[in-house]
């Protein structure tokens, strides 16, 4: 609707003699107003409030209908969602009722604090008092109008089709609306109230179940379904289908026209930039930059070397000079000259120059110096060959010292030997390999596994001897069971003793365990760091090692016995344009199926085709002809009436609850949105109107028991 100023909508108001009446059609979806006689509304917006709080300030206002995207930068509406005065398609909320009707007069342009026009408003079916009642107090007290109508929005839309010839005076007016569904009967152009019906299902129903199916179907654009733009979607490619489980069969199928059925929503999508492989000029740029980084890298470290080396050599000719000053001192004079100096003596200069030459000598990369060769043993150990008897006490005590040093010496040449020995033969094994894989590869490796394979089923039947501690059979040659004594080792079975003879031996008389050094050395054996569980690994484990290690870089493929492939990471697929467009399959036609099936989303109620047999059962007349008339003129209106097929399968259903050759004609309304408000401008625009209308004395005199009687007649 094009934009007018409030200037603009005062004056146009104020055009309108206090007589004309104002046209509300309170829908639970839209709120439209208009003025009596007009063929459009004035103002219409969505029926929902939100008050939201102002980020900076903390300030709390009011937005009646879609708020303006741009008001997320100054305003925080996540924490307080839309909220509706219906509830059901009956107004429930006054408070927010207020708010609407605020927010109508006041773009309607409005200007006093009282409405002085009458005001026709509409109502759902059979409306409770009290929400009748609180709606008049509120228009009267809070705005004092002059006088009320009360209409429903159905009854005017059928009559204003009627008078343009789209339907009889007898039929049925089916509204499948927002919230609700109602189904009313009219004879003689009047609604018959006793016979209407009214199920729970509407299109917020459908949106939600859209918005859920797709949820789930695409959890990772949670944020782009919003209820705005599912209620597009839906108004934009949902449809009823004529026979649900055919429908549903075409698509399982995957025939070509449920190809041609499925509609694509494409999502906002940027493809990711493609990275070029780099040139030449661009390698050789790296390469220099990386060089020359290099470079200052390398003058970094010759920087930082001469340092050290410069503060090492001050270090080394200041140690020189001190040991220089000390051969002119006395021995009795040396502590106290080193006192200043943070030495304590001779020997310790000596060990710290000798330190400050090794790291001089490092730092200048030069070779340390040669270890003193070997003396001979029996220049080093000049004592263990002469006896004993000629030898002091102190010369007694250096010959022990002496001969403990010698076996030391010895054994370590020994396991030295040994070493070199065992390096030796290793590399001559591997020489060997090394020459008959060259010679023939597929032998060498069929060898390998052999060896492995035989290694294995050793160790794994040593190991399975170990934990059994042998085989046990009965008398008919099978293994039997074997208790735990024989499946300990020996360590195990000693401990197990003992404990049994400490528990056994307790309570006999003074306990007196442990007053006796033998005693705790029960513990020792009783205790499990004594299993030799874990010992070294024997020759076969290192052998069978070996070749596991040969073979897995000879052969790729080779698992190694107890272990398994490590998996793959999984690796980010980079996202495409597939993966941002929603498709609309089977939800097409599955979500507006809730009008027909209720029980699918947890509504135990009758669908849209049997509500106009439970109708037409209600009414009180049983007259054959009537009701032929009555499924000869049925009007479908109401905003979940636009879905293409809805005429089709009604008429299907609905020929199944008749009988055989029964007339059966089903029209849509011109405009099964707009004929409510447009049917009750016209109501309005009558002279007869104000004859129908109550004022305020009517509803204070007469009370809330005439309210409940009150009843609009259509027929003027």
């Amino acid at each position: 609707m094009p934009f007018i100023s409030k200037i603009e909508r005062q004056s146009d108001y104020n055009r309108f003699s206090s007589s004309t009446p104002i046209v509300i059609d309170n829908g639970a979806s839209y709120f439209r107003i208009g003025w009596a006689g007009e063929t459009e509304p004035r103002v219409v917006f969505r029926n929902i409030v939100q008050r939201p709080r102002h980020k900076s300030t903390g300030e709390t206002v009011t937005i009646v209908g879609d708020h303006d995207p741009a008001l997320l930068k100054y305003f925080d509406c996540t924490r307080s969602g839309p909220r509706s005065a219906f509830d059901s398609d009956v107004v429930f909320q006054f408070e927010i009722m207020e708010y609407i009707l605020d927010f109508a007069f006041d773009r309607l342009g409005a200007t006093g604090s009282e409405i002085d026009h009458p005001i026709l408003i509409t109502e759902c079916v059979c409306n409770p008092v009290h929400s009748r009642s609180k709606m008049a107090e509120l228009l009267f007290e809070t705005y004092g109008v002059p006088s009320i109508a009360f209409g429903v929005d159905a009854a005017f839309s059928y009559k204003y089709n009627q008078q343009r010839s789209v339907c009889d005076k007898d039929g049925l007016a089916m509204c499948p609306g927002f919230a609700t569904t109602h189904v009313i009967p009219f004879v003689d152009g009047e609604p018959i109230y006793k016979g209407s019906c009214r199920t729970n299902i509407g299109g917020f129903h459908v949106t939600n179940y859209l918005k859920q199916l797709l949820s789930l179907k695409y959890p990772y654009h949670l944020a782009r379904f919003t209820w705005e733009k599912v209620e597009d979607l839906k108004m934009e490619h949902c449809y009823i289908a004529l026979d649900y489980v055919s429908e549903a069969q075409l698509f399982q199928k995957g025939t070509k026209e449920a190809e041609e059925k499925t509609k694509m929503w494409q999502l906002p999508w940027v493809p990711p930039p493609v990275e070029a492989p780099p040139s030449e000029e661009e390698i050789a740029r790296k390469a220099a930059n990386k060089e020359r980084q290099g470079q200052r890298l390398r003058e970094m470290a010759e920087a930082k070397r001469s340092s050290k080396i410069n503060e090492l050599e001050n270090e080394l000719r200041g140690l020189e000079f001190l040991l220089n000053q000390l051969g002119h001192f006395q021995e009795s004079d040396i502590p106290s000259f080193l006192a200043e100096t943070g030495y304590v003596s001779r020997q310790e200069v000596e060990s710290a120059r000798s330190k400050v030459v090794q790291s001089l000598r490092k730092q200048k990369g030069e070779q340390p110096e040669s270890e003193k060769p070997d003396v001979p043993s029996n220049e080093k150990y000049t004592l263990i060959n002469i006896p004993d008897d000629m030898l002091t006490a102190e010369q007694l005590v250096e010959k022990k010292k002496q001969l403990s040093l010698k076996s030391m010496s010895d054994g370590r040449q020994r396991l030295k030997q040994k070493r070199q020995e065992e390096l030796q033969e290793r590399v001559r094994k591997e020489r060997l390999e090394e020459e008959k894989h060259s010679k023939n590869p597929e032998l060498y490796l069929e060898q390998l596994r052999a060896r492995y394979k035989d290694l294995s089923e050793k160790i794994d039947q040593r190991k399975r001897l170990k934990t059994n501690g042998g085989s046990s059979t009965n008398g008919n040659g099978l293994a039997g069971s074997v208790g735990r004594g024989e499946r300990l080792n020996a360590a195990q079975r000693e401990r197990m003793r003992l404990l049994a003879t400490a528990a056994f031996d307790r309570g006999k008389g003074e306990d007196t365990f442990g007053a006796k050094d033998e005693d705790w050395q029960l513990y020792k054996l009783m205790s499990k760091d004594n299993d030799d569980d874990d010992e070294e690994p024997d020759e076969d484990t290192t052998e069978l090692a070996r070749i596991s290690s040969k073979l897995q870089a000879l052969d790729p493929k080779f698992v190694a016995a107890g272990t398994s492939q490590p998996a793959e990471a999984p690796r980010a697929r980079p996202l495409t344009k597939e993966d941002f467009q929603i498709v609309f399959g089977v939800e097409r036609f599955r979500c507006p199926e809730i009008l027909f099936s209720p029980n699918w989303i947890g509504v135990d109620q009758v669908g849209l085709d049997e509500m106009a047999g439970v109708s037409i059962r209600r009414l009180s007349c049983k007259d054959e002809k009537l009701e032929e008339r009555m499924t000869n003129s049925i009007l479908v209106t109401g905003g979940s009436s636009l879905f293409p097929g809805i005429i089709e399968r009604l008429e299907a259903g609905i020929r199944m609850i008749r009988p055989c050759g029964s007339p059966i004609k089903i029209v849509r309304a011109l405009d099964p949105v707009m004929d409510a408000w447009r049917g009750a401008s016209a109501y309005a625009s009558t002279p007869g109107f104000y004859t129908q209308t109550f004022t305020r004395m009517d509803y204070y005199e007469k009370g809330e028991d005439w309210l409940r009687n009150y009843q609009l007649r259509y027929s003027l």
